[in-house]
């Protein structure tokens, strides 16, 4: 019966996208945009500032003005193509300390600095440019444990099959994908300077042009090198290169030569799609490792933690077109014990911490996986929903999150926050072409107190020149 319901046009032995005619042209855009932000409290709430590649500042009053060109990638035919960007941002932001003297500062930075090249299937990327590795939907997912929007993207240079292809002679029922990154964390973190970035991974679909489709992603990533005040040159040639692929001991601080160089988090990903005419559903669960060697999904001292989640995705009506329900745990961390009476247990495995980078997993500042989970505040758990759609031409999204935080074995501090917004986009021809969106949200509990705010961001985007 399965094989009745694949058609006989499926049975292609390498069904790639360059064996049909290149119909598509090339096109330079331009982009402009520029935002205000206002809100009560000492921060912004966190639902306006989360999952924005690092663009919205923390502070309660910030402004944002952005410009620049884009060329994306319209080729899948050919077997060569190419995109860039090149997208500049300047920001001023402050806190309203007194009447007399309000804390304003100001701050420019590329958004975009990149360019793309797929040669037949490889895909080379160098420069600034955002990548997100989450199961989910990026407009109503929380993003990934590992890699999520939350911060500004981080210069890199990755080679490999970064979309899923299928492999030759398996008629597009079995694809794979895998990457190499090398990045670097620019930052200037406090005490240390020149940390890098290790980025590999690998994945698998079963399924192609089936209804049912499953996928399976290991993800590997390190922090590693650099200069520390306290620690010194903490390795940063090829043999600690070497160590950092492969997770091997070295280094020249105690715990690095104890257990692995670098700070390593593993995650995998394990997702269930249900796809069929303009919809599709994808069941998802992702897990976090930092203890020893690989450990397959669901297994190991910390199974408890994990990303789980739904999403629904569809085109036929237009009132409700994505739905998301995602549930995250990072409580248990393989136990409340490393060592106690002369047994080590492994556990406090401090998700995100590393002591040789006091920063933790962050960059400027921002946590690059789970918003809600920092370095001192690893231990968290809660959900989020969210609900996207268009009503006679006002695209929407609505999320709504609840998260309970525990602190830290060594120090528990225990808080709530429940998080709401909902933001509102039109395209108004008759206004130049121009795009309005209205974002409101606000904080509820008692890790920030109740807060709110309000963000007014108008765009533009249009075509410089067709080739």
């Amino acid at each position: 019966m399965l094989l009745c319901a694949v058609y006989a046009g499926a049975w292609e032995w390498w069904p790639l996208p360059m064996v049909e005619p290149d119909t598509c042209r090339d096109t330079l855009y331009y982009t402009g945009e520029v935002s205000v932000l206002s809100s009560s409290g000492a921060q912004a709430p966190s639902l306006l500032w989360h999952n924005r590649q690092g663009n919205i500042a923390l502070q309660p009053h910030s402004g944002n003005l952005s410009v620049g060109i884009i060329k994306p990638a319209t080729r899948p035919n050919r077997w060569f193509d190419y995109d860039f960007g090149v997208v500049l941002c300047g920001r001023i932001s402050g806190t309203q300390q007194n009447i007399v003297a309000p804390a304003i500062s100001g701050t420019g930075y590329f958004r975009e600095l990149y360019a793309h090249a797929r040669l037949y299937i490889v895909d080379i990327t160098a420069g600034i440019y955002p990548v997100s590795y989450g199961p989910g939907d990026d407009e109503l997912s929380t993003g990934g444990l590992l890699f999520s929007n939350n911060t500004h993207p981080i210069p890199r240079i990755t080679i490999g099959l970064e979309r899923w292809t299928p492999v030759p002679g398996l008629f597009g029922y079995v694809e794979v994908k895998g990457g190499l990154t090398h990045g670097w964390l620019n930052d200037n973190a406090p005490d240390i300077k020149g940390t890098m970035l290790h980025h590999k991974f690998i994945g698998g679909r079963i399924g192609g042009k089936l209804p049912v489709n499953i996928s399976y992603e290991f993800h590997h990533a390190a922090q590693w090198g650099g200069y520390s005040t306290i620690n010194g040159d903490l390795g940063n040639d090829w043999q600690s290169f070497r160590h950092i692929f492969s997770a091997q001991k070295g280094g020249s601080t105690q715990s690095d030569q104890l257990n692995a160089q670098g700070n390593h988090i593993l995650s995998q990903t394990l997702c269930l799609t249900v796809q069929g005419d303009r919809w599709h559903v994808d069941v998802y669960w992702q897990d976090i490792q930092e203890d020893g060697r690989p450990r397959w999904i669901g297994t190991g001292q910390n199974s408890k933690d994990g990303l789980w989640g739904v999403s629904v995705i569809q085109d036929h009506w237009q009132y409700i077109r994505g739905l998301s329900i995602e549930f995250f745990n990072t409580t248990d961390q393989s136990g409340p014990w490393h060592d106690r009476d002369g047994m080590v247990f492994g556990g406090k495995d401090k998700y995100y911490l590393n002591g040789a980078y006091p920063q933790g997993w962050t960059y400027f500042g921002q946590i690059m996986g789970l918003p809600f989970c920092l370095p001192f505040n690893s231990r968290v758990i809660g959900g989020q929903a969210g609900i996207k759609g268009d009503i006679y031409g006002y695209q929407y999204r609505a999320v709504c999150s609840h998260v309970r935080n525990y602190g830290t074995y060594d120090q528990p501090i225990q808080s709530d926050n429940t998080a709401v917004l909902v933001e509102v986009r039109k395209h108004i021809e008759k206004a130049w072409g121009l795009d309005f969106s209205l974002a409101i949200s606000g904080d509820f509990g008692s890790q920030f107190g109740n807060r709110f705010g309000a963000m007014m961001t108008i765009s533009k985007q249009g075509i410089l020149k067709t080739y």
